[in-house]
């Protein structure tokens, strides 16, 4: 998606570390609009009309799955949460996700009311590197016995495994820029770069 690289170009902050900062436009501060834009696209990779849910993880990826969700019919949302609250009442599933980002691991659950297997899921997440946090929600989706339609992806860092992962594992995973190559000096190369 060149709206997303052309910004990831113009606003994107490489950081030590293999981090990329992309927070003042996607997961800190908003860019709805173009946030909107990586919905329709979504919606464009995932033709599929059986969708009827999509799955994500808190916190960055719940407004881009929001925004997503409108041009899937306005359909549920479900998000993955980090901590177990006291107002999450009966069963959960859950799975254990270690936070490249954070540097710990973290146990997430979905409760087990809100995925089913009527189900068709599509996944949608900020960011895929190592391929930690999607793994793990594959895992929920698949302990539901609902269905996985694929997983929409706003940056893939393609020179990590986690990408050939986890489509090794025969679950379609369609992402709006790869990066092959970043460093602070030149930049972000992307995999269409010419």
């Amino acid at each position: 998606m060149q709206l997303l690289k052309d910004r990831i170009r113009k606003d994107g902050v490489i950081k030590e570390g293999n981090v990329l900062k992309v927070d003042s436009f996607l997961n800190h501060q908003m860019d709805i609009a173009l946030i909107n834009e990586m919905g329709r696209e979504f919606r464009r990779l995932f033709p599929d009309n059986s969708i009827n849910k999509i799955l994500t993880i808190e916190a960055s990826g719940i407004g881009i799955a929001c925004i997503t969700a409108q041009y899937f019919n306005n359909c549920p949302v479900v998000f993955a949460k980090k901590t177990q609250s006291i107002n999450i009442d009966g069963e959960v599933y859950s799975t254990q996700i270690k936070s490249f980002t954070h540097g710990r691991t973290y146990d997430v659950i979905v409760k087990k009311a809100f995925l089913s297997p009527e189900d068709n899921i599509l996944i949608i997440d900020d960011f895929l590197a190592n391929g930690c946090a999607l793994l793990g929600l594959i895992d929920i989706v698949k302990s539901s016995g609902a269905k996985i339609a694929g997983a929409g992806i706003v940056i893939e860092k393609g020179y990590q495994q986690g990408g050939e992962l986890v489509r090794s594992k025969g679950v379609r995973v369609e992402s709006l820029a790869i990066i092959d190559e970043m460093d602070p000096v030149n930049g972000c190369k992307f995999r269409d770069d010419n």
